[in-house]
């Protein structure tokens, strides 16, 4: 019996597993951002909408910072990205970061360094759906002295990022948890680009 539970353990995990990488795959997250899938998924909730991997969600839905858990290790540091890579820009760091948060104790988010602070999607009108791409990093080298320029929500500088040379940039393994969800233009939005400066 216990053989038996055990491989049906081994067999859910497994079935976890290929459904981000093959999520991942079929929203093209890689290769357009990332070359290395995730193995693990990240729990996304805003209040009590559970975000699966490709849900669609309104602007107005996910306006304010989610609440975010994730299998992690004890006394390690993490690195959470939230990044758009379907604004409508060509060629290389064509992303627009939403949410970056560096040395983060565990799964405790709020007592991370806020390196970005979160804007929710907030999609151009006529642009159709964008993917909302979360990913985990571990830090393998402990707490990092990030010297990325702190960019605050009312702050529309958050073009030309590339969460790949970010990774890289500070050696950063992973991403080793994903998840992702997709969203198009509400009314929301443009209250969302007026707080930020855009119009």
């Amino acid at each position: 019996m216990r053989l038996l539970t055990t491989g049906i353990i081994f067999m859910v995990a497994g079935v976890v597993v290929a459904d981000v990488a093959s999520e991942f795959k079929a929203a093209k997250i890689d290769p357009d951002i990332i070359d290395k899938v995730p193995n693990e998924s990240i729990d996304i909730k805003y209040g009590k909408k559970e975000i699966k991997l490709g849900d669609e969600i309104t602007p107005t839905e996910s306006k304010d910072i989610p609440e975010v858990h994730y299998k992690h290790e004890g006394g390690v540091l993490y690195t959470l990205v939230m990044t758009d890579p379907d604004i409508p820009v060509r060629g290389y760091n064509r992303e627009w970061q939403h949410w970056v948060v560096g040395n983060i104790p565990e799964d405790k988010v709020p007592k991370g360094e806020v390196l970005t602070e979160y804007i929710g999607p907030a999609p151009p009108k006529n642009t159709g759906l964008h993917r909302y791409v979360f990913l985990l990093f571990k830090q393998n080298q402990g707490s990092i002295t990030f010297d990325e320029r702190r960019i605050g929500n009312r702050d529309k500088r958050r073009n030309r990022f590339s969460v790949k040379k970010f990774a890289e940039k500070y050696n950063l393994e992973g991403p080793i948890a994903g998840n992702f969800m997709k969203a198009q233009y509400d009314d929301y939005v443009p209250i969302a680009h007026k707080q930020i400066g855009i119009y």
